[in-house]
């Protein structure tokens, strides 16, 4: 099992920047991939980036050169730099871990910050 717990979100405004931190806990050695993904309202949940244990990174291209996962030498914390930050990134967004564990693998979600975007 593992435990997510999301952080950093808040009201900003239109062109401001936020930075997310997702922290897990529990068996987080088997820990492959962590991602980021926003829930708009009404609108279906969208990956915005994930970045592996080995480091390797992907973005969604709406947000590609706006945002940057990254994390230190360990598999948590792994944060979200939000840059230039408009309205439709209002949203929660959350902390997914797809784990391998014993030669099963899981996926797990953190209950999500919310990040609104307004002026």
């Amino acid at each position: 099992q593992v435990q997510l717990v999301e952080s950093g979100g808040g009201l900003v405004q239109p062109g401001g920047s936020l930075r997310l931190s997702c922290t897990a806990s529990g068996r987080v050695f088997s820990i492959y991939t962590v991602g980021w993904y926003r829930q708009a309202p009404g609108k279906q949940r969208e990956l915005v980036a994930t970045i592996t244990s080995g480091g390797t990174t992907t973005y969604a291209e709406s947000m590609k050169g706006r945002v940057a996962i990254s994390r230190g030498e360990t598999r948590s914390p792994v944060f979200l730099q939000m840059n230039s930050l408009k309205p439709e990134d209002t949203g929660v967004y959350l902390c997914n871990a797809e784990t391998q564990d014993m030669g099963e693998m899981d996926t797990f979600w953190g209950q999500g910050t919310q990040v609104t975007v307004s002026s």
